[in-house]
């Protein structure tokens, strides 16, 4: 074997020290590069005044470029859909949250959620009825499982449907729920005598609401609603045939919560190089804050768990497009790159000082977005419980 000379190769770049870009297929790049410069383009310089107004006011048109773009229900074949890698599709859950959460959540559930519930579960009428039109933007969903009083425990879930005659009428309320109030469509899930089972709900069908979720310090950049449903009638063609029990939603969230494992990484990317940008041209007692040592010791931690959480989530990706990904794997990753992201986005914040808190910079709005990022699909608690009765053998969920 050649033996080549480390020292002769060339020096790592700063924004990439463990050269994890050379993990990536050209294609892979490609697919990157595109989300990034379109998002360059129609978001990032409005994003910040997206956030602290709690609103995207052209969403109807944002939601056609991200149509135009490829990325809702990329990981999809047919009826529209881009057909792209779960590698590929990570890639763009990263970019997106790099900008910010709000719009990595409005992809993951239209796609994810939303999308993936119809491709999956659905009968061939209604994914020719909604999936092209989702995949273009045209379209928005919502994914209703989430309840007031059921968080973790979706097999407690209160809202029902009954049969009357050949028609299904559900009744109920479901909880912080992603683009509720602009959606076209909602999947919405509810017990019925013969177990759990899902339904496709055009929202302007009568007894249907979808009343806004306001005050909110997270995700502010994204739509929240609640799902109310009082005697909504709806046809038997609206429910999920291959959709049974729990398996049908927790199928979905499996696919959302792959994309947050790239995503948070995103929000984590963003920070760290700011921080770092920051920390070089920030001159304190005659020399940059990078030329101290406790700065550089928070820039190497922060790198250090970025790498690890990236590398992590390409092996998934990887397991994913093989088809050997396990939801308990999905679980660890979920566990891991959101929980170091968070931890990244408040060292950043340090690094910044009184800075870090001003939307001026996006660190406080991802280090807000993550708090929620961190609680949805799936808590702290019930991943690390994953993992521990994968550990163990034990269930320690009752």
């Amino acid at each position: 074997m050649t033996h080549i000379d480390p020292m002769s190769l060339p020096a790592p770049e700063p924004t990439d020290p463990a050269g994890l870009d050379s993990l990536l297929t050209a294609d892979e790049k490609a697919v990157r590069d595109a989300v990034r410069q379109a998002l360059d383009r129609v978001a990032e310089p409005y994003i910040a005044e997206w956030f602290e107004a709690g609103e995207i006011p052209n969403i109807r048109e944002l939601t056609k470029e991200l149509g135009d773009l490829g990325v809702l229900g990329m990981h999809l074949e047919g009826y529209g859909c881009a057909g792209m890698s779960a590698t590929e599709y990570g890639l763009a859950c990263l970019e997106l949250e790099a900008t910010d959460s709000g719009l990595r959540s409005l992809v993951s559930v239209q796609g994810s959620l939303a999308m993936f519930a119809i491709w999956h579960w659905g009968s061939e009428e209604q994914k020719q009825e909604w999936l092209p039109r989702m995949a273009a933007g045209v379209a928005i969903g919502c994914f209703g499982l989430t309840e007031p009083d059921v968080g973790s425990d979706p097999g407690s879930m209160k809202t029902v449907a009954r049969r009357d005659g050949d028609d299904w009428v559900l009744d109920g309320r479901k909880m912080w729920i992603s683009n509720a109030p602009y959606a076209d469509i909602a999947v919405v899930w509810a017990g019925t005598a013969e177990g759990i089972r899902g339904f496709v709900v055009p929202t302007d069908t009568p007894g249907f609401s979808a009343p806004e979720i306001k005050h909110k310090m997270s995700l502010r950049a994204s739509a929240t609603g609640e799902l109310v449903l009082d005697g909504v009638r709806l046809p038997a063609s609206a429910m999920l045939p291959e959709a049974r029990g729990l398996k049908g939603p927790l199928a979905c969230l499996n696919e959302a919560r792959y994309g947050i494992v790239w995503g948070a990484l995103g929000a984590a990317r963003s920070s760290l190089e700011v921080a770092r940008r920051y920390a070089i041209d920030r001159i304190q007692f005659g020399r940059p804050i990078a030329a101290f040592q406790l700065t550089q010791q928070k820039l190497a931690d922060m790198s250090l768990e970025y790498i690890k959480g990236y590398l992590l989530a390409v092996h998934l990706g990887r397991r994913k497009d093989a088809s050997r990904l396990r939801p308990e794997q999905v679980s660890i990753g979920k566990l891991n790159n959101v929980r170091e992201a968070l931890e990244i986005t408040r060292t950043a914040r340090t690094i910044l000082g009184a800075n870090g808190i001003s939307l001026e910079y996006p660190v406080i709005r991802h280090q807000n977005n993550l708090e929620s990022v961190l609680t949805y699909e799936g808590t702290v608690e019930m991943h690390t419980l994953v993992l521990g009765q994968l550990l163990t053998g034990e269930s320690a969920f009752r």
